[in-house]
């Protein structure tokens, strides 16, 4: 009678649960795994860690400690351990500029490029204020001509022809269409089989060392016009300059670059009164035309000779916009726009490495990008090309370069601004810094990413805290506007 009854009483228990089970079952994997998070009694640490990255897409998980004490009495100044973390680890941003990637972390790296930029032309962050009275010019370099490409004119036809020439292929020479900016054809060859494929991918091999001898022509230049030798330009003035890489429609890299003259103390310092903003354009503009690159004969591609395109651009910049002329804010603006731009995004090849001839095939890009990728892996198995590592960078196209570069004194770096940032945050809770003081760390990698759940969580706090910048960046434009009311 006792088991009887035991089982009347269980079985509904027992139903409730396996109806409980079966509702989970219907659920998706991220809806479970929020309902595991939101029982997680650690739950809100996890979530002031996410918020003081920002909600970074790829967080990184480290584990270990931080002991700050004193050298001779041995107290203990401050600690940190991730012992009582979530998962006893603790999550940093992952720091990807490339907005395909990690939207949080490349909007982060946009802002710290702008105040790099912007501090070489207006001063600040270490820089001085009088670097503002630098002869600088806003410069931008191209790669040559490999082939005729379809292009987007602002209404006007693509290549306008009154004949009908046909190229060795059978193909026509113009086009007389006129394509949008967005079209598919813009930046594709019009003859893929005329387009010099080779000669694109050394560019883009050789496009670094090219710009070393861009910045060479300009110092060599410069010296000849002062009637100094070469050696001892620096006692009299520095050539300081950022400059950024992006891809163009047809896929080929141009930089645009800050150059700047300062006087021999750096940007705090004059240069001579023979140094002018005008001998400064003639000096980009001498070498962009004279420098160029030897690559090392091939029976694969013949003779190459690396030089800079036909299209050149340079602006002057002053503090404030005028007219054509740009303004500091608006150069450093355009410098930090294109700086968390990937390949993929720009349709110029891919934000990961390929292997193989078949990921190549397999890649999700245009005929053209396809086949300049398939020219660094041919040509990347050549011997006397084996120093440009064209095999391992074919999904850049070639290019190896870093998107982003700056000559020393030019201003600060992304290391400063990281750390001041840093201390920001920390306030009154920064560590002691002292002779005696020794600090110990041990920290080790424990793992990246979120899981279904977590993932939706991060995503939320990522969009509030971009709403919260596109607010304070409003709440000034309107600040600055009531303050010019007259």
């Amino acid at each position: 009678m006792s088991n009887a009854s035991s089982e009347v009483t269980t079985s509904p228990v027992r139903s409730t649960i396996l109806e409980r089970e079966n509702r989970l079952r219907l659920l998706s994997d991220a809806d479970r795994d929020i309902i595991r998070l939101v029982h997680d009694p650690l739950v809100p640490r996890w979530l002031e860690q996410i918020k003081a990255i920002g909600g970074c897409a790829r967080p990184v998980y480290l584990s270990g400690s931080t002991i700050t004490h004193d050298a001779i009495s041995g107290e203990v100044i401050s600690s940190y351990s991730t012992a009582r973390e979530p998962g006893e680890r603790l999550a940093v941003r992952c720091r990807n500029r490339r907005a395909s990637v990690c939207e949080p972390c490349s909007r982060l790296h946009a802002g710290d490029t702008f105040q790099l930029v912007r501090a070489g032309l207006s001063g600040g962050k270490g820089v001085p204020d009088a670097v503002r009275e630098c002869p600088r010019w806003f410069v931008t370099l191209t790669a040559p001509s490999f082939g005729p490409v379809h292009r987007a004119l602002d209404g006007e036809r693509c290549r306008p022809r009154r004949d009908d020439p046909r190229c060795e292929h059978g193909r026509r020479l113009g086009c007389g269409l006129m394509h949008t900016e967005d079209a598919p054809v813009v930046g594709l060859p019009q003859c893929p089989d005329c387009y010099d494929y080779p000669g694109h991918v050394l560019w883009h091999a050789h496009a670094g060392k090219l710009w070393d001898r861009f910045t060479t022509a300009v110092r060599r230049h410069l010296a000849s016009a002062g009637g100094v030798p070469r050696t001892k330009l620096g006692d009299h003035l520095v050539v300081s300059f950022a400059k950024v890489a992006e891809f163009q429609r047809r896929a080929a890299i141009h930089f645009h670059a800050v150059v700047r003259l300062d006087g021999p103390e750096g940007p705090g310092s004059s240069a001579p009164d023979w140094a002018t903003e005008e001998l400064l354009l003639d000096a980009v503009e001498h070498a962009a035309a004279s420098s160029f690159v030897t690559v090392p004969d091939s029976d694969a591609y013949g003779t190459e000779r690396v030089g800079w395109g036909e299209q050149f651009d340079a602006h002057p910049i002053r503090p404030i916009a005028d007219g054509d002329v740009s303004s500091d804010s608006a150069v450093a603006g355009y410098v930090a726009k294109y700086v968390t731009k990937g390949a993929a995004e720009t349709a110029a090849g891919l934000d990961y490495r390929v292997t193989s001839l078949e990921d190549i095939r397999a890649a999700v890009v245009t005929s053209h990008v396809r086949a300049l990728m398939g020219t660094c892996w041919r040509l990347g198995g050549l011997v006397e090309l084996e120093h440009l590592r064209l095999r391992p960078w074919a999904h850049s196209l070639g290019y190896r370069g870093q998107i982003l570069t700056k000559s020393r004194h030019y201003s600060t770096t992304y290391g400063v601004l990281r750390e001041e940032r840093a201390d920001h945050r920390r306030g009154d809770a920064k560590p002691v810094d002292g002779p005696d003081a020794v600090t110990e760390s041990a920290w080790r990698y424990v793992g990246s990413g979120y899981t279904p759940g977590a993932a939706g969580l991060a995503f939320g706090i990522a969009e509030d805290h971009a709403r919260s910048l596109q607010l304070a960046g409003e709440a000034r434009e309107d600040l600055d506007h009531w303050d010019e009311w007259p």
